[in-house]
């Protein structure tokens, strides 16, 4: 796929390139991102044509330049733009309010500071319409496997180092800010039930088992044992 013209890349997507486009195959997150990203395809399917859609922290685009041709979709990041996507921040979006039908924001509350992630949902409860939506997906801190080690341990297993992840929380607490922030929640799913020994295996072979990571999902989908949580929110009308 050809760089968009005119991107401009800072943090991680200059120094690792458009890594969400082109998958390395020995990515351990690979088999969750492609299962969120199967998730959200469907769910943008079944918005009308023309439907105005945010993606707040897309990174490189990749669902705003696939979307383009059927809806009224926008990007914003803090570290990547190109002709679809803005630079901002969440915590003050370059957007007047009720600009939106639909709001994405995918893997993204993680990467910011504990205190700016209620500041960051309460723009996009802003931006949004009344009656809007907004599509959230976090790491669970408290994964099934995570508990585990708690119990033998002390202990919760990060989802990623802290310089990476350094708002990482259990569920829960995404879920109490969001209703801090004015939102519904309206559904909730899991992705990959960190069941011990298995998940460690399919960490280690992300590509040939995923299979096995699409089995455990489909076998074991509570929201609060899997390793990411994807939260449909609602603007109260």
């Amino acid at each position: 796929m050809a760089d968009p013209p005119l991107s401009v890349r800072q943090g991680e997507y200059a120094e690792r390139g458009d890594y969400h486009v082109r998958l390395d195959h020995d990515w351990n997150y690979r088999p969750t991102y492609l299962a969120k990203l199967a998730a959200v395809r469907r769910y943008l399917d079944a918005l009308p044509a023309g439907t105005r859609v945010l993606d707040a922290g897309c990174g490189e685009g990749v669902l705003v330049d696939e979307y383009a041709s059927r809806l009224s979709i926008e990007g914003v990041d803090a570290n990547y733009a190109s002709p679809r996507v803005r630079s901002g921040l969440l915590t003050s979006l370059p957007f007047d309010e009720a600009s939106f039908d639909r709001a994405l924001c995918l893997d993204v509350l993680e990467h910011l500071p504990l205190g700016d992630q209620l500041p960051a949902l309460r723009e996009l409860h802003r931006v949004l319409v009344p009656g809007g939506e907004l599509l959230l997906s976090v790491p669970n801190l408290a994964h099934l496997q995570s508990r585990l080690h708690f119990l033998l341990r002390g202990r919760l297993i990060r989802t990623a180092n802290v310089a990476k992840h350094p708002g990482d929380r259990p569920v829960g607490e995404f879920l109490q800010m969001a209703s801090n922030a004015g939102f519904l929640t309206l559904a909730r799913r899991g992705i990959f039930p960190t069941v011990p020994i298995l998940a460690a295996l399919v960490r280690r072979h992300p590509t040939d088992l995923e299979w096995l990571h699409t089995l455990l999902t489909r076998a074991l989908p509570v929201p609060g044992w899997c390793l990411l949580n994807l939260i449909r929110l609602g603007k109260p009308s």
